[in-house]
């Protein structure tokens, strides 16, 4: 699978006007009316075509001219003076009304529709629309339901910005978006999931990469793919690293034994669970291949990378074992509690910004709002803004978790997660992580490309176990780990072959 690139509307506004002599709106078009032929298909009911002011609008007039030489019935709905429409805008409406062509005012309430095409703001919208044009979101939203038709957003659905995913009032909520050039970070996390549906990227016959560099990434098997290899046969349990657990204080132990599984069956030769609960177990009997030990104990071990925090708690002697463990020289994994103590105390987090090598943080937004001393609110406003300012203040490596889980190097570049759905929106679901990528730490992975196999792995098992029935409702954490597994093992076969 080849890298996505994603750029942002700044980056993108320079690929445009490095390319303003081709026809990039004739194009995007092209595009829009052989998907929008698809999607209407034979159901003899008219096309509606939203057009609003600005470029956005011109590719919606194009594309209706395109499907009118189809003979599909086009109803433009257009407002507003067109001496304010840009160049190639402009220029695609005349072609449209000179073609025979015309437009509407307003949306006809009784007409029943094959498709609802959405051309109103695409990438450009900074506020939530206003008067009529929030009528017509409002009004297309309600007729795509009514007549249980396809309503296809033109580069973004009107409504959500395309650089974070943040909603601007009430947007177009569709079932079809096709983006143009690349796709779009917000099309990709926090609300942009919810909003754009099945997602098509129509390049126009650029390749913007040659001079722009990705803002970002969208994540896949490809970003670690150079790492899984196959076992060799001479082979021993030390051959793959020792993870150590540190956690699970009282009536907590199962998010420490929830990581440590994880980890035992991600592929860890040995791993060791330190337990902060008096009296502790002494064994999991349900994972009895797991060695639990005193905290103490634990971090005198000999380990090859640490995970600290599932269930840890926020008493003083967690704060003093997290110092220690931040202390150490292994590979390390801060997640929960862990985060809430470095939130805190300052001390803390000097010495985590004082690591020679980063260590990777997992917080969900209301640990990152702790972290920058916010909001959740405006950590999920720019959920990418968010998990950048982490990475340098803390210089770590840092997962973002959430719907498109944002991963931050401390260089600042980022990928976005597509795989997972809501069935992970349950107790557990990050320690299971938290294991999955001390496992690859402790196997010899590097921090960053441990955290990004580990969370796409992590949503892809979840996906699977959906795909096979199970959940998303009811889906539990501990029932990821061993479709995880398979799924691992499935990638380095695929990788060896």
């Amino acid at each position: 699978m080849p890298h996505t690139s994603l750029y942002l509307s700044p980056t993108l506004r320079q690929i445009e006007a490095r390319h303003r002599d081709e026809p990039l709106m004739l194009r995007a078009g092209a595009a829009a009316a052989a998907w929008a032929a698809e999607l209407a298909g034979e159901r003899n009911l008219p096309i509606l075509v939203l057009a609003g002011l600005g470029n956005n609008g011109g590719d919606a007039f194009e594309a209706a001219g395109l499907l009118r030489q189809r003979f599909f019935d086009v109803r433009v709905v257009f407002t507003g003076d067109t001496s304010h429409l840009p160049k190639d805008a402009a220029e695609a409406h005349q072609r449209f009304i000179a073609a025979g062509g015309s437009t509407l005012e307003n949306i006809p309430a009784e007409t029943r529709w094959s498709l609802i095409i959405d051309g109103l703001f695409g990438i450009g919208l900074t506020r939530a629309p206003e008067n009529t044009y929030a009528e017509w979101i409002a009004t297309a939203n309600q007729l795509a339901e009514r007549d249980h038709c396809p309503l296809l957003a033109l580069d973004c659905p009107s409504g959500l910005n395309a650089d974070t995913g943040q909603v601007l009032g009430n947007p177009i909520c569709a079932s079809h978006t096709l983006t143009f050039i690349s796709a779009k970070p917000g099309l990709l996390t926090a609300d942009g999931p919810d909003l754009c549906g099945k997602i098509r990227v129509a390049k126009l016959e650029l390749t913007p990469e040659a001079n722009h560099p990705a803002d970002g990434h969208q994540l896949s098997s490809a970003d670690f793919s150079a790492f899984l290899k196959p076992r060799r046969l001479n082979s021993h349990k030390g051959s793959f690293g020792t993870a150590g657990i540190l956690g699970g204080a009282s009536s907590m132990v199962g998010a420490a034994l929830l990581t440590g599984r994880a980890a035992l069956k991600l592929g860890c030769g040995k791993v060791y669970v330190g337990l902060l609960e008096q009296p502790s177990p002494s064994v999991d009997f349900l994972q009895i291949e797991l060695m639990l030990r005193r905290p103490g104990s634990l971090l005198q071990s000999s380990l090859s990378a640490l995970a600290v925090g599932p269930g840890l708690g926020v008493s003083l002697e967690a704060s003093e074992l997290l110092e220690s463990a931040i202390s150490l020289d292994q590979p390390l994994v801060l997640d929960a509690d862990a985060l809430n103590l470095i939130a805190s105390e300052g001390n803390l987090q000097v010495a985590l910004a004082s690591r020679s090598n980063p260590a990777i943080l997992t917080p969900h937004p209301a640990e990152a709002a702790r972290l920058l001393d916010c909001s959740a609110t405006e950590v999920q406003a720019d959920r990418i803004a968010a998990a950048q300012e982490i990475a340098e203040r803390y210089r770590c490596h840092v997962a973002l978790k959430g719907c498109g889980t944002v991963i931050a190097a401390v260089n600042r570049e980022f990928w976005i997660n597509s795989t997972g759905n809501p069935g992970m929106a349950t107790a557990g679901m990050g320690d299971v992580l938290t294991g999955l990528v001390v496992a690859l730490l402790a196997q010899g992975w590097p921090a960053l490309n441990a955290l990004l196999a580990g969370v796409h792995l992590h949503g892809t098992a979840s996906d699977r176990l959906v795909a096979n029935g199970i959940g998303p409702i009811g889906l539990t954490a501990g029932e990821v780990i061993d479709a995880a597994r398979q799924i691992f093992n499935e990638w380095v076969v695929t990788e060896k072959a």
